[in-house]
């Protein structure tokens, strides 16, 4: 889970969120609660947001995943490590459109085969191709 190269990829990343807005699978929302003027009727509405927006995660006057490191390394962890535990399958289809979108070319494979072979040095075993 702790890598240099979250920090390594934080300092390219945007924080845009274009690649979660693009991404087949990204479900993450944000419930308003409108009232109207004369304060009889209220609605509920569900936004599109994403997690790598600062105010996603925001809690009693404090931002839970403060930095670009914190937020990235939950989208991605949470896309290939934690979505397999949960759903028995990749969160990520391979459709490529947040490396299309992203401005500054960050490539999730790319950064996913980084973090396997840091782990793997760390943890002196070989990964296999």
């Amino acid at each position: 889970f702790e890598s240099p190269h979250w920090e390594q990829v934080a300092r390219r990343c945007l924080a845009c969120g274009n690649c979660t807005s693009v991404c087949p699978t990204c479900f993450c929302v944000n419930y308003e609660d409108r009232t109207s003027v004369d304060g009889l009727e209220a609605e509920r509405w569900r936004l599109w947001d994403s997690c790598f927006t600062q105010g996603f995660t925001y809690i009693h006057g404090g931002s839970v995943r403060a930095s670009v490191k914190a937020r990235y390394r939950q989208w991605l962890s949470h896309k290939l490590a934690r979505w397999q535990a949960q759903f028995g399958t990749p969160g990520c289809v391979g459709c490529g459109r947040c490396i299309a979108w992203c401005p500054v070319g960050i490539d999730i494979t790319e950064e996913f085969r980084q973090l396997q072979l840091s782990a793997a040095a760390a943890a002196s075993y070989p990964i296999k191709d």
